[in-house]
């Protein structure tokens, strides 16, 4: 007889996009007429860029010549385009990396979910509230969690309140934590950390000796001068931090699938003995017999990202995207609405009217606006009366959605 891993009906019955989607398909079968805008889930709607088609094609072109075909790659990925983020996402914010210190992969989704399987159960981890649902469902998944309890929050786990109140910063924890996440910009508030906000909690992690789990995938947003594109800017965070980055919403591969995760040679994990491990070779190891890599077409065209012609048109679309934050921002504080981020993200953070449930909010807003976001409340208890909208829509969709809001809920 095979068991079933328990941890797993710990979870909530449906993935919170699984249930957006439920809920649309609903409404769609019973107004078939409609014309709903998505902007809940962040995926976008950019094609990929010309440099990027183009080295991708190539790179095709190769696998089908004797000459140039390519099998197995090296799971950890090629030097090639390891290479060209250390050279053009580090070095010119002043951080060195080794070659073997990046690791491609399918996507940061993936890398964040898995590399808590390099730590041991009993380590306590700390999320902020709201979070992104894949931190705490894959720790879930092994089994660090405990219980679930009236508010949906599991017993084990340490909430970090990132509220109005501490104007959307995680506080430090009162407690012993052993692993800590931390995503900034910030999916789903659009909030940041300035480097002093960030070097207090490389600070931290070094006097506790706490792991930072930190995502960067919206890095590409930042405009704002003081805030940090990696957490490698603070010193000291080479002993503490690994950091999860994508080209998904940076070069819209979210499609074509392609990330890197910086593990530093000086992160180490410890023992029952006290013994210290190096997360980097331990990484390797998990990789090398869980992951065939990506495929060479795909890092061909990721490399194509740092091309003079690549740079110039990933900065073209995100532009794009970021005049759509700006629009729904706008709108959305001249329909009433109190509103966070979109400044240095893609995605806006509202205030529910009259302390509207988020999910009330969200069926009030497709039935009367025929406009889909996502409940704040599917973020963490935190999250409830707050609602999260994203900028990755077209710029068409995205000002009739404002529009509509404002005529209808304004």
């Amino acid at each position: 007889m095979a068991l079933v891993n328990e941890n797993y009906l710990k979870l909530p019955g449906n993935y919170l996009f699984s249930e957006i989607a439920r809920r649309v398909n609903e409404f769609k079968q019973q107004n078939p007429a409609s014309d709903i805008i998505r902007m809940g889930i962040g995926d976008v709607t950019r094609p990929l860029p010309p440099a990027v088609i183009d080295a991708m094609h190539k790179a095709v072109d190769e696998m089908g010549s004797l000459d140039t075909f390519r099998g197995y790659g090296p799971e950890q990925g090629y030097e090639f385009l390891a290479e060209k983020i250390i050279e053009n996402d580090f070095k010119p914010r002043g951080v060195n990396l080794k070659v073997d210190e990046v690791f491609i992969s399918d996507g940061a989704k993936t890398d964040t979910a898995n590399f808590q399987e390099l730590l041991g159960v009993d380590n306590i981890v700390a999320v902020t509230d709201p979070v992104y649902p894949v931190y705490v469902d894959s720790n879930v998944m092994a089994g660090r969690t405990g219980k679930v309890n009236a508010q949906g929050q599991f017993d084990k786990l340490i909430y970090l309140p990132c509220i109005e109140e501490n104007d959307m910063k995680p506080e430090f924890p009162t407690s012993r934590v052993d692993m800590v996440y931390l995503c900034y910009p910030n999916n789903p508030t659009g909030t940041t950390l300035t480097k002093e906000d960030l070097k207090k909690w490389v600070d931290f992690a070094r006097e506790n000796k706490v792991l930072i789990l930190f995502d960067a995938a919206y890095e590409a947003f930042i405009r704002e001068e003081n805030v940090p594109h990696s957490i490698f800017e603070i010193e000291g965070a080479r002993e503490v931090a690994v950091e999860f980055r994508s080209f998904s919403k940076t070069a819209g591969f979210t499609g074509t699938r392609c990330a890197y995760t910086i593990v530093p040679h000086e992160l180490m994990a410890y023992d029952s003995q006290g013994q210290a491990h190096s997360l980097n070779k331990l990484w390797l190891r998990r990789q090398t017999t869980k992951f065939n890599g990506v495929s060479y077409p795909v890092q061909a065209a990721a490399a194509a990202v740092y091309t003079p012609e690549g740079q110039q048109q990933i900065k073209e679309t995100i532009d794009y995207y970021m005049e759509n934050a700006r629009l729904i921002r706008e709108g959305l504080q001249k329909a009433g609405f109190k509103v966070f981020g979109g400044v240095n993200a893609p995605y806006i953070w509202m205030q529910t009217p009259n302390k509207m449930s988020s999910w009330d909010f969200f069926d009030k807003l497709m039935k009367e606006a025929e406009v889909v976001g996502t409940p704040g409340a599917g973020f963490g208890a935190n999250g409830e009366g707050y609602f999260r909208l994203t900028a990755f829509n077209t710029r068409e969709n995205t000002e009739r959605a404002i529009q509509r809001i404002i005529n209808k809920l304004g």
